[in-house]
């Protein structure tokens, strides 16, 4: 049974690594209430890396979550993707600036693509709910046509 939901819909799983928690709002309570309802399209919310097809990391990846993101991802069965949700994750957002100024800070790892090979990306801070679907839509392919 589990094998034939694995095939017949993708499940996401939301890692939050940091920042303001903008995106994780959007993706939450605008994805999947019933207004946009991805749910309706076999797209479902999974936290259990197990589970999951498509890896959405939002936030700048700080030195004390690079282990863990790691270790979630390489728990993500092949085929996996990874989308970058949020300014953030994709070129590390005010974070970098903050720090810069005050000297090098190793406390953030951020953007996204220095820690884990990115797919697709959601860009804007924080991204509209259009943007975040785009990027989900842009990474099925991969892990479609390696099904």
């Amino acid at each position: 049974m589990r094998g034939m939901a694995r095939k017949r819909s993708i499940h996401v799983m939301l890692v939050y690594t940091g920042g303001c928690n903008g995106c994780d709002i959007e993706v939450l309570n605008a994805l999947f209430s019933p207004y946009y309802d991805l749910e309706q399209y076999r797209v479902m919310l999974t936290f259990n890396p197990r589970e999951a097809d498509i890896l959405l990391v939002s936030g700048p990846v700080t030195k004390r979550c690079e282990p863990q993101l790691k270790a979630i991802y390489e728990r993500i069965p092949e085929p996996k993707a990874v989308v970058a949700v949020g300014a953030c994750a994709i070129v590390g957002g005010i974070y970098p600036n903050v720090f810069g100024e005050l000297g090098p800070s190793d406390q953030i790892k951020a953007p996204l693509p220095n820690v884990l090979p990115v797919t697709s990306s959601a860009k804007g801070c924080a991204p509209l709910p259009e943007e975040i679907i785009k990027a989900v839509v842009k990474a099925l392919p991969k892990i479609v046509g390696e099904r």
